[in-house]
């Protein structure tokens, strides 16, 4: 099952209409929302600035098919105009074989562990730097059970920092992928 995975939208037209177009290509079972999805504090920062009216309307079309959590910029208003869930700042799912702890960032992440017994991959956004380190290792308590589990950060959709390109993940087969919004494969790694 290929799963989705992207972070930081803030209320990007521009790029969260390049993110659709990513998810028709892929064709996964589900998108993954990290959260901040609509609201951007800089939005002129944004290249093409903000419009959440086209955001929430690209993405309540694909309602049935995104899982999504709250980022810090996410709020109650936002959730009357998304027909899908934001308002939990985690998800736990099994998926592939592996557990899955996604959040935005800002409450768990790699430097505040969730409370769960295990947990193979910890997804977060919130940084906008896409990235990849083990947190715990087997036998270490709390996360691990009886595997690593993995920090992974997709990245972001609209506003990339610390150099890297506006980005995605997917994750099928065990393999996590760092994509560009052009498709490319920047960075694979093997859980």
């Amino acid at each position: 099952m290929k799963l989705m995975i992207a972070s930081d939208i803030h209320g990007s037209a521009v790029f969260c209409e390049k993110l659709i177009e990513r998810f028709e290509d892929e064709a996964p079972e589900r998108l993954l929302l990290l959260g901040d999805i609509l609201y951007s504090s800089s939005a002129s920062a944004l290249e093409g600035g903000s419009d959440t009216r086209s955001v929430f309307g690209m993405l309540n079309a694909y309602a049935d098919q995104i899982m999504a959590v709250r980022g810090n910029c996410d709020s109650d208003v936002d959730q009357t105009v998304l027909d899908f869930p934001i308002t939990s700042d985690y998800i736990y799912l099994p998926w592939d074989g592996r557990m899955i702890f996604a959040t935005h960032g800002h409450v768990y992440g790699p430097h505040r562990l969730p409370p769960v017994s295990s947990c193979d991959l910890l997804l977060c956004g919130h940084t906008h730097i896409p990235d990849f380190y083990q947190v715990r290792t087997p036998g270490e308590g709390g996360l691990g059970g009886e595997s690593p589990c993995y920090y992974c950060n997709p990245g972001s959709v609209s506003l990339p920092k610390g150099g890297s390109s506006r980005s995605y993940m997917t994750f099928e087969d065990g393999v996590l992928q760092w994509k560009t919004l052009d498709g490319e494969v920047y960075r694979e790694e093997r859980i």
